[in-house]
């Protein structure tokens, strides 16, 4: 179960059924974004793929029939039509055709009719309809999936033909839950469940003998767990997200002060920097003691490289003259994003607030806590976002405690220019009458039994006061993973025979998007031997979750804030 592996087999398919010789690529915006991904252009130009062209942008009329075109787009209706008017005055030789989904056969019956000059050599679905993130990552890049708390119609179908896709690319028929209690988790599973019963010889894959359970594919809605895209991470890739946002792989470093032209945009792929997948979760110590490493091997072999006397010097340097000069970009680019993160790190004082970040999420110590609160968000030197998402923070753990405060912190939110009608609209959104279960976890000194066996594991164990939150989905999956009875909290689509042993493989998909701390608990899990592949409508940091809740909640009256109805202003 490895995401990249699947999108990579797919285009290598692709270029491959074309045969030899010059190749075009024609794609829409999403599949740019899906190839993109999981190959860079130096590796479909050794595929002899030299031109890439945007069938929904302007482009030259100029015929090059000494081409073969390869076309890879999404079934949709607008880019059946223009791929239809493509085929009437055919700019190329020979056409591939590769949808990434499954196409009503009434749009091939279209394309037919199109193909007057016969272009047409292959017309075939590929299950690629992803953005493969890690190998156990994937996203459809939907930045706001509902409204009114009810699912957008168009983010509803992507989602669920994303899903069929994963699926089919997998070659999973898994058995589907969804959490109970969720009006869009039950839509987005009926709707999959419908898909694969229309379409069944699609998915009719290996049948499960001997007792052993089909793959579950888990729907879970960010409602339920709204604390950790709202705490600071401190492993590579979150923080990254966190701090600097990753957009396909791509950071924008174009507004660091003095940064060199070559450096304005860096990809960051797993899949092309060995350093960066190698350190994927790694924490922000670790980073810093590693890119040292690597700084050091680099400038020994800088100076080997000065050392030319002979020709069998000279020869070795050709040789190795590109591995050196990729180590190069490497080092320059990781030492840049570590600067920056280091930098924005010590400049918000994000240690101490990610501190009361984790203490609130993980302990009830309310009055201690509404202090620490109070003091850092009234001074100057916290940042008003930082700020604003440590009340968000307490609001949501504390929102109903007899001496809960959320009133005057936000006035001083508001008094201080932040958006304090995020905080209402975030109780709307997943306060506790929204969740289904319970979020937060309490330390009960009366409980001596519980005390006790925490009090010898910090003793064995010194947890990272920075990473001792864990999220909800590790907790479901662990249940999942030891066979407990997945009912009545995980409702089933159709008909479903239980079995004795736990699933053995998982697909969990987040409604309202995932994070990459999340992605952390399931790397962790498969790292065990579990197989788990995670993915969302897009992936969150702060800043996108928060968009994403005021986006989510535009025409939701306020019912469970009422009193306080004065910061929850209209959108």
């Amino acid at each position: 179960m490895n995401v990249i592996t699947a999108i990579k087999l797919y285009i290598e398919k692709m270029t491959n059924e074309s045969g030899p010789g010059l190749k075009i690529i024609l794609m829409d915006k999403e599949t740019t974004s899906i190839i993109s991904m999981a190959f860079s252009q130096s590796d479909m130009l050794q595929r002899e793929v030299y031109l890439f062209e945007r069938i929904d942008s302007a482009r030259s009329n100029e015929r090059l029939k000494h081409l073969k075109c390869i076309v890879f787009i999404r079934p949709t209706k607008m880019n059946v039509s223009l791929l239809a008017d493509e085929l009437r005055s055919p700019k190329y030789g020979a056409y591939y055709i590769y949808f990434s989904n499954i196409i009503p056969r009434t749009d091939i019956k279209l394309l037919a009719e199109s193909d007057e000059s016969e272009s047409v050599r292959e017309v075939k679905e590929v299950y690629a309809d992803f953005l493969c993130v890690n190998p156990n990552l994937f996203s459809f890049n939907i930045p706001y999936c509902m409204q009114s708390l009810k699912w957008i119609p168009e983010a509803l179908m992507r989602s669920a033909q994303g899903l069929t896709s994963i699926l089919l690319s997998l070659k999973i028929h898994p058995v589907i839950r969804y959490r109970a209690g969720s009006v869009v988790a039950e839509t987005l599973a009926k709707q999959v469940y419908d898909v694969i019963s229309k379409e069944s010889s699609l998915f009719d894959f290996r049948s499960h003998d001997n007792g052993v359970p089909p793959p579950l594919l888990l729907i879970l809605d960010r409602r339920d767990d709204p604390i950790t895209p709202l705490l600071h991470q401190w492993t590579y890739q979150a923080m990254v997200h966190e701090l600097l946002t990753i957009n396909n792989n791509r950071v924008d470093l174009s507004k660091v002060s003095g940064i060199s032209k070559d450096l304005k945009e860096v990809v960051l792929s797993g899949d092309q920097d060995e350093f960066y997948s190698g350190n994927l979760y790694s924490n922000f110590g670790e980073i810093g003691s590693r890119i040292k490493s690597m700084m050091d091997e680099y400038q020994k072999k800088a100076k080997d490289q000065r050392k030319v006397e002979s020709i069998s010097d000279m020869k070795n340097f050709v040789e190795t003259y590109p591995q050196f000069k990729k180590m190069s970009g490497t080092v320059s680019k990781h030492v840049r994003v570590i600067g920056e993160l280091s930098d924005q790190t010590a400049q918000r004082n994000l240690l101490n607030i990610s501190e009361l970040e984790q203490d609130i999420a993980c302990r009830a110590d309310h009055s201690a806590q509404l202090q620490r609160v109070k003091k850092l968000v009234a001074d100057e030197k916290t940042a008003v976002k930082d700020a604003l998402k440590l009340v968000a923070i307490y609001a949501l753990r504390y929102e109903r405690h007899a001496n809960c405060d959320i009133m005057g912190l936000l006035q001083t939110i508001e008094k201080r220019g932040g958006k304090a009608s995020f905080v209402p609209k975030l109780i709307e959104y997943a306060g506790q009458h929204a969740r289904q279960g319970e979020l937060f976890s309490t330390v009960r000194i009366t409980d001596a039994v519980k005390f006790t066996r925490n009090l010898i594991k910090g003793l064995k164990e010194i947890e990272n006061v920075f990473t001792q939150h864990t999220c909800l989905l590790k907790e479901t999956l662990e249940e999942v993973f030891k066979g407990r009875d997945l009912d009545p909290m995980y409702q089933v689509v159709g008909s479903y025979v239980p079995f004795r042993r736990p699933h053995q493989e998982v697909v969990v998909f987040m409604i309202g998007g995932a994070t990459y701390e999340e992605a952390l608990a399931v790397h962790q899990l498969n790292v065990s031997g579990y197989r788990v592949i995670l993915g969302g409508t897009t992936i969150h940091n702060s800043d996108s979750f928060i968009n994403e809740v005021a986006h989510a909640t535009i025409g939701v009256q306020p019912k469970h804030t009422k009193s306080l109805q004065q910061f929850y202003s209209p959108d």
